[in-house]
């Protein structure tokens, strides 16, 4: 598989400096932000530095430094958020995983129960 990144990408705007947002966190590695819609009372996205298309892109290709600098600040987030009952982390890639913005990024949603992801098969 290929990525081609699009540096166009309103998080690539972002990470340029070029759209504001809501800062939580960032370390040398990524930049983590309040969702503009948020879908829970706590809603962050975290995206890496880098240009990474997607989360496999991100896992295949992203150097080790990167990839630890990007998991410190999930840990931080959820620290600063105060999630200890826990949370959600949401990775959507590509067409049938409804992936809105062509820049890997993860959600953190907690604050409440969030309710089964999908339906028991029973």
């Amino acid at each position: 598989m290929t990525f081609d990144y699009d540096d166009q990408n309103i998080f690539a705007r972002i990470l340029r400096g070029e759209i504001p947002n809501k800062t939580v966190y960032e370390n040398d590695h990524a930049l983590a932000f309040a969702d503009i819609a948020p879908q829970a009372p706590v809603h962050v996205l975290i995206i890496p530095k880098g240009p990474y298309v997607s989360l496999d892109h991100f896992a295949g290709h992203a150097r080790p430094e990167e990839q630890a600098g990007f998991f410190q600040a999930v840990a931080e987030v959820c620290r600063i958020a105060g999630v200890d009952d826990g949370f959600r982390a949401i990775a959507n890639t590509r067409a049938h995983g409804v992936q809105d913005v062509p820049h890997f990024h993860l959600h953190i949603l907690g604050g409440k129960r969030l309710g089964r992801m999908l339906p028991e098969v029973g």
